[in-house]
Formats: structure tokens, sequence, C-alpha cells
């Protein structure tokens, strides 16, 4: 059997990020890719869990599986997130170790680092300072997560790796009116002030905070080729108790150029306010990605492209999002 008919799990395939890694490694000639809906595999049940991963037994492991939401939910229900995230990750990724799974990747999120983490944030600023409040239960679990796979890497001899993505947006986001993050927010406004032909959108916060948006399909490009690193060239980069690795464009804008951008994609030809009264959040969050280049890896969708075709498939599929 070729590497590329045997089985690949991807835990969270119906999620933003677990789809575009499908795809990805559909694109790239895999054809055993396995996944497994909410209903048929419960992942926070241990014991279905392992029951699972005995019968599949797959080669690799994506673990993009998460309760994920913006800072409404993550503040009304953090409870909810500590714990369903920690029940995600242990029990995939113990149950991945006693079906003899080597390979699994770990997909983290840029909550990670400290709130006032130096900016662009590198790797070794985690577990340096306090972390953001809003999102702590999630950040905490997402660490939780790293810290599982290096220590059945240190104890069992597993390679198991962690990717941590700063913000994405692409197909599949979530474009709910009130629980979305910025860029689905915003397309959605927009198309909608297009269709009433408003003459105003006005837009949370100064518009002066700078950002840094990473398009799917290239975050699940990155996930491949991080998976599909050999051992020994993944821990030349790294370290046992520091081995995560960021991926992101290394490049930002400020939130004011990027709903400039949205409203070009749109069509909007009005005019753009800015409500100073409304929270800004940090003044910059970027991610460091000198680890990730060092391993041959690059994003190559630009903003204005990928915010374009994220425009398109949300036109065509727009009839799923009314609430």
């Amino acid at each position: 059997m070729s590497h590329l008919e045997q089985p690949i799990f991807v835990a969270g395939h119906r999620g933003m990020v677990g789809s575009a890694i499908v795809r990805r490694l559909a694109s790239l000639g895999y054809t055993n890719v396995v996944t497994c809906s909410r209903e048929e595999l419960d992942l926070i049940n241990q014991h279905e869990v392992n029951t699972y991963f005995q019968k599949v037994k797959p080669v690799q492991v994506y673990l993009a599986a998460a309760k994920v939401g913006g800072i409404y939910a993550n503040n009304e229900y953090p409870a909810d997130f500590i714990y369903e995230n920690l029940m995600i990750e242990a029990n995939v990724i113990q149950a991945a170790h006693k079906a003899g799974v080597q390979q699994l990747l770990f997909l983290g999120s840029s909550c990670i680092y400290p709130k006032f983490a130096d900016q662009p944030m590198k790797e070794e600023a985690l577990l340096t300072g306090v972390l953001e409040a809003t999102n702590e239960p999630y950040a905490i679990a997402k660490i939780a997560g790293i810290k599982l796979c290096e220590s059945y890497n240190r104890q069992y001899g597993r390679d198991y790796r962690s990717v941590m993505p700063t913000n994405l947006y692409g197909p599949h986001d979530n474009f709910h009116p009130e629980n979305s993050h910025v860029i689905p927010a915003l397309i959605r406004r927009f198309h909608e002030a297009v269709a009433i032909n408003a003459d105003e959108v006005v837009i949370w916060g100064s518009g002066s905070p700078m950002r840094e948006f990473l398009h799917v399909d290239d975050m699940a490009a990155a996930s491949v080729h991080i998976m599909n690193l050999s051992e020994e060239v993944y821990k030349a980069n790294t370290q046992p108790m520091l081995s995560h690795i960021n991926v992101g464009t290394g490049v930002d804008c400020t939130i004011r150029e990027l709903a400039e951008t949205i409203a070009s994609v749109a069509g909007f030809k009005g005019k753009l306010v800015f409500d100073a009264s409304k929270p800004d959040g940090a003044p910059r969050k970027l991610m460091d990605v000198s680890r990730l280049a060092s391993l041959g890896w690059k994003a190559s969708i630009g903003l204005h492209q990928g915010l374009r075709e994220t425009y398109l498939w949300f036109l065509q599929n727009q009839e799923s999002f009314r609430h």
C-alpha cells in the first residue's frame, strides 16, 4: 500500500480548517482520508474515541476538531470552552497513541500567547505572561494540547506536532451576524448594505488596530507540509518542550484597510464610519513566522485575492446563513 492509500483521519472535517485539510489532501492524491461526523463519533466520549481508533487504525491524524467562537461565546460559556476542548484533545491524542499512531498534528490558536507579548509573537513567548482574559479558558486548553503532544513525544517516542495559526478566514467560515469574526462579519455587513443601498456602514473601533489574516487553504497547505516533514528536519528546527510552529503570513494590516478592501470587493460605494467609542482590542497581533520559513513554507494567497474568493463563496452559499 502506497502512502497515498494509507488511512488518514481528519477530526473536525466539517469545520473551516478541517474541511480545507480534506480538500488539500484530496488535491495531493490521498485516497483514504477518513472522516466522521459528530453524530457518528462524539470526541468528548473517551470510550467511543478509543473504539473508533482501534477500528480505523489511521497512519496520520489531523486534530482540527475544537469548540470555537468569538468574544461573546468565550465570555458566556467559559466552562464549555475549556472542558470540551480539553476532552477532545486528551481523548484523541491518547486514543491515537493506544492505536499505535506515530504521526499526529494538533491545531491550536494564536490566542495561546500572552496578552502583552512582544510583536511579532515568537514561539518562545508561550507561558511568559498573562493571557487575554476573554478567551483564557480556550487558550489554556490549546496550551494543554501542545503539552500533551510534547509529553507523548518525550515519554513514548511519538511524533506529535502542533501548529498555531493566526486569524483564519475563507470558505466554510461562520457568517453569523453576532458570533462571527471580523472578516465574515464585515463581508456580511457590506453585502447587506449594498442590497439595501445604504449610505454608510458603521464599524466598531477606531480602525487603527493591526491584524494578520491567513486564508484557510494556506493553513491547510502549511499543515500538510509540516505533517510530512522528516522527523530529523522537524526536530532540528524545534525543541522538545517548545515544539509548536506559528503559521501566518508575517504581514498585517489595519482594520480600516481591511474594511476598505472588503467594501471594494463587495461593491459598497458608501461611507465607512468608525465608532471609536467601541473597544479596539490589542493594538497589534502579528505572528513571527521565521520558524515556518526555515521549514520551507510561506503563504501564497494574498489578502485581496483571498477576500475576493471568500466573498464569491459567501454569495454561492448565503442561503445557508439566513438566521
